[in-house]
């Protein structure tokens, strides 16, 4: 009679990695929700797992804590990377595109949670350093001529505008026009701080 042995587990897939992948932009989304409408302190490692639809350790198991876990959600490094990934003289458009598409596909922007630093006290101050560092500055680094800094905020200032009318005010005359006429429409003026003349 021989024993039998157990079975070597299968290395681990393509599939299983997307899959984890998957999970944590699911538990980074279901972050980011919850920071834009609660205080950082009243948000539990719970609540992010059932509005991610995962269990709480596996929340832990991808992101170690609460505090590793918000760290990411307060950088803006990817999202300023993703907005900004265009040649100047056509940046405006990608970033208004880039922010409505964002909005409409995914259900997130990629820059709107700045708008409720304060209600994170000590953390809204590290929202506020990252963004201005990893979005604003970086944007008004690439910016050629005079009050480079100065229109890099404006130009950030109107595609926060737009966020807001399109993701939380909801206008229903801008939820109800395509992307693209909205993009023709709005970015020539974010254009026009970026490579003004």
């Amino acid at each position: 009679m021989t024993r039998s042995t157990p079975r070597p587990t299968a290395p681990a897939t393509g599939a299983g990695r997307r899959d984890a992948e998957a999970t944590k932009a699911a538990i980074v989304r279901a972050a980011r929700h919850l920071l834009a409408r609660h205080a950082h302190a009243d948000i539990t490692l719970k609540a992010v797992a059932e509005r991610a639809g995962v269990s709480a350790p596996l929340v832990l198991k991808y992101f170690g804590n609460k505090d590793a876990l918000f760290a990411r959600i307060m950088s803006f490094e990817a999202d300023a990377a993703a907005v900004l990934d265009a040649p100047l003289e056509d940046l405006g458009r990608h970033m208004v595109q880039h922010l409505l598409t964002s909005q409409a596909e995914e259900g997130a922007d990629p820059l709107l949670r700045i708008v409720f630093a304060p209600l994170h006290r000590e953390h809204g101050y590290v929202l506020r350093a990252n963004f201005r560092t990893q979005v604003v500055r970086r944007l008004g680094e690439r910016l050629t001529g005079p009050d480079a800094g100065l229109r890099a905020e404006l130009a950030v200032g109107m595609l926060l505008g737009l966020g807001v009318m399109y993701g939380i005010a909801r206008g229903p005359h801008l939820r109800a026009t395509a992307i693209a006429e909205i993009t023709d429409r709005y970015a020539p003026a974010v254009q026009a701080c970026l490579t003004p003349g």
